[in-house]
């Protein structure tokens, strides 16, 4: 019997890789980051979807993956949705690059406008397709329903006990992973199913053979959780996951690890828009590490109800539309009819949406996600400046002030980078400089000989160039000559 990798939740994903009243650079997406697996969840009360981005890279044949459920799903909550979904969500959260321009002081201020601004038909499952090898073994496992849902054919499993369901896969063709038995046991403790896929080559086929489908399920559950530790039991090191999570009520965050903010609004030097994708890995590990590669990342948070007119400071793309918010599982959504004016639809419902970006393994996760809604609405996301500096002539006295000043600000910069990234910054040492030329440079005054010498040109053998502290000197010694010469003067008065 041919042999199935099993692959689960995260661990299935192959490698998949960030704007203001300003000019949009660059993102920073998921591709950035090796082994990373992507999820939709929304919420509404206990009615939850989840979405999984399958960005399996290899043989379909091949493929498979078992996802822990807190229910029994039904056929009509199984479906597939189109991958670009994933792909908006992300262009549109993630951490961004921007710029802006300064203006120059020497000219009356200028205003620069940089602003830049399908489901697969569901197919009867055929008992001939979908039969199994016949339960010869007291497995402890039921096979509590079948499906075909577009090119997947799907079992939801329940359990007694881990190691016999370990066994009924290995039997029926799932290759396991070592120390499956004992991650699976948790989740059959708490009674937990188990939602387990492969694909249906004939519906592949006449699909196209395309890049599979994102799955997405729903179910009812007080348990607000997602199950990372079965993707760890077959998995080389740590792994990247982005969450993208709605709900009604404001920001979701983790509750049994710390949600950390990733570190944002920082101005950084101008060389960085040719390496941001680099830059921000750089920042994500450098971040990571010093909270203790334990903690959950709040990358975007933001209110993207229909209604609502800002969305972002600045937005990469689009916001999500109704029909993608329907799409991800947002389904509290109701339309009031067209509005007058506009034409355009008018709903009833607020819709809160959270980035979430975690780096897990087994030493610093050991327990699953578990979430909360918050009522916090305030509003974030990872975003990184870049200021341009002025152009023309810089000779008046405010442009003079500038430059000094403009010099400051690009050490500031400089330090920041080496902060965020930990990177080496002696090969950028020339970047403060590099408007110091147009520094308006005084000639030195030729000295004549026998000429008065200036306080401000005397110097100290021992401190060169040390003329605030020679002046002091020669201040002082001129007022100690004048009291000896003064109480001469009396002393041959009083004779």
């Amino acid at each position: 019997m041919k042999r199935i990798t099993l692959f689960a939740l995260a661990a299935l994903f192959a490698t998949n890789g960030y704007s203001f009243c300003g000019f949009y650079v660059a993102k920073a997406d998921v591709k950035l980051f090796n082994k990373t697996s992507q999820v939709i969840i929304a919420k509404n009360g206990d009615r939850q979807t989840v979405t999984m981005s399958s960005d399996f890279e290899g043989d379909v044949k091949d493929f498979a993956m078992v996802v822990p459920v807190p229910v029994v799903l039904g056929e009509k909550d199984i479906r597939t949705v189109d991958r670009l979904l994933f792909d908006k969500l992300d262009t549109y959260s993630a951490p961004r690059l921007v710029e802006y321009y300064d203006n120059n002081p020497c000219y009356n201020p200028v205003y620069y406008d940089y602003a830049k601004s399908a489901n697969i038909p569901r197919m009867a499952a055929k008992s001939e397709d979908m039969e199994m090898e016949k339960d010869k073994k007291n497995y402890g496992v039921t096979v509590e329903a079948k499906y075909t849902v577009g090119e997947y054919d799907i079992l939801i499993l329940s359990a007694k006990e881990s190691g016999g369901l370990e066994q009924w896969l290995i039997d029926n063709g799932y290759k396991m992973p070592v120390g499956a038995k004992e991650v699976l046991d948790p989740y059959i403790k708490t009674n937990m199913k188990f939602f387990v896929c492969k694909v249906n080559l004939e519906n592949y086929k006449s699909a196209g053979a395309v890049p599979l489908k994102p799955l997405q399920i729903s179910y009812n559950s007080p348990k607000f959780m997602l199950p990372i530790r079965l993707g760890m039991a077959n998995a080389n090191g740590s792994q990247d996951l982005i969450i993208y999570m709605y709900s009604q009520l404001g920001r979701i965050e983790t509750t049994n690890y710390r949600t950390a903010l990733i570190p944002t609004d920082f101005k950084v030097p101008l060389f960085v828009q040719g390496e941001f994708g680099e830059f921000y890995r750089d920042l994500y590990n450098k971040a990571h590490a010093r909270e203790g590669k334990n903690v959950v990342f709040l990358e975007y948070a933001w209110e993207v109800s229909p209604m609502q007119n800002v969305f972002c400071d600045p937005c990469v793309g689009d916001p999500p539309m109704v029909a993608e918010l329907k799409e991800a599982g947002v389904d509290w959504l109701v339309s009031r009819g067209q509005d007058y004016h506009t034409g355009g639809n008018v709903y009833d419902g607020k819709v809160y949406f959270t980035r979430m970006h975690v780096t897990y393994d087994r030493e610093h996760f050991p327990q699953d996600l578990m979430f909360q809604e918050t009522p916090n609405k305030q509003t974030f996301q990872g975003r990184y400046i870049l200021t341009h500096p002025a152009s023309g002539d810089f000779s008046c006295d405010k442009g003079q002030t500038y430059l000094g000043d403009l010099s400051k600000r690009r050490w500031n910069e400089l330090y920041t980078y080496q902060w965020l990234t930990g990177r080496d910054i002696t090969t950028h040492y020339d970047y403060p400089k590099e408007y110091d030329i147009y520094l308006n440079k005084t000639e030195p005054k030729n000295k004549k000989q026998g000429s008065m010498i200036s306080i401000g040109d005397i110097e100290d053998p021992q401190h060169p160039g040390n003329s605030q502290n020679n002046m002091f000197v020669f201040i002082v010694s001129i007022l100690t000559l004048a009291g000896v010469f003064f109480a001469l003067s009396r002393k041959r008065t009083a004779q």
